[in-house]
């Protein structure tokens, strides 16, 4: 049985926390910064945790953690 490969392109987006749950970037924090309100990029800047919806979806992608 061949081993099962890691999706690369999940695996530069994701990282696993120690608590076994996984975080991530929020997207539209790099250009077109002016229109948007501070509020907003500041919350833009915070990491995300992935919801327990989309965790099997994750695992998935990424077998070997």
């Amino acid at each position: 049985m061949p081993k099962i490969k890691t999706c690369r392109a999940a695996a530069k987006r994701f990282k696993k926390t120690g608590s076994g749950k996984y975080k991530f970037r929020k997207s539209h924090a790099s250009h077109i910064l002016t229109k948007k309100s501070t509020k907003r990029k500041r919350s833009l800047r915070l990491d995300q945790m992935v919801d327990k919806d989309n965790m099997q979806e994750v695992r998935r992608l990424l077998p070997n953690g």
